[in-house]
């Protein structure tokens, strides 16, 4: 013996396993470092109610919760309240200021008789939205129902706070006292 270890019969530890052939795959799919996650119960029903479901559906179930609301303002005609009346809208009731959205029922029964400076003074952010929410709505319900593509409208992050600052205050300039802002408040 010369103090050399005997290499017969000995693998290399370090060896790694040769790639597998063209064209192939390894003979076994790589260890996730975590076992997939199981969704619960209540995810699992939602989800096979999902796939079950027609397309269809959800455009057309918005459209008949907007057409009974369209319904519900035209049966109330909330213009004809007694000016005297106790406020119905929970936060006037309390603070007695016209909230963001104070209006906007009124101006919706304008909207839907033609009178639309009448819209305006009631609520004019709502009148300067609708048209967008209406496109955004058939965009999103003709590619649902009937495949259309509509040019996509997606307003960008600064429109976006734009609109909401001028609702903001649109909503703060309504509840003010003086005079110029007095045409606000309904």
């Amino acid at each position: 013996m010369t103090g050399e270890p005997s290499q017969a019969g000995t693998a290399s530890v370090d060896a790694t396993p040769p790639p597998p052939p063209e064209g192939m795959y390894p003979p076994y799919p790589p260890y996730p470092g975590y076992p997939p996650h199981r969704p619960d119960r209540l995810t699992r029903i939602v989800t096979r109610i999902h796939a079950r479901t027609p397309r269809w559906l959800a455009p057309l179930a918005v459209f008949g919760c907007v057409s009974a609301a369209a319904g519900y303002v035209l049966w109330a005609d909330p213009a004809a309240a007694d000016a005297n009346a106790q406020p119905t809208c929970i936060v006037k009731y309390l603070t007695g200021f016209d909230c963001p959205g104070c209006g906007g029922t009124r101006a919706v029964w304008y909207m839907m008789h033609g009178d639309i400076p009448a819209a305006a003074r009631h609520h004019a952010v709502l009148l300067f939205a609708v048209p967008f929410v209406a496109y955004l709505y058939v965009a999103w319900a003709g590619r649902a129902m009937f495949g259309w593509q509509l040019p996509r409208w997606e307003p960008s992050s600064r429109a976006l706070i734009w609109f909401l600052a001028a609702w903001g205050v649109f909503s703060v300039a309504r509840n003010l006292p003086w005079e110029p802002f007095t045409w606000f408040f309904v």
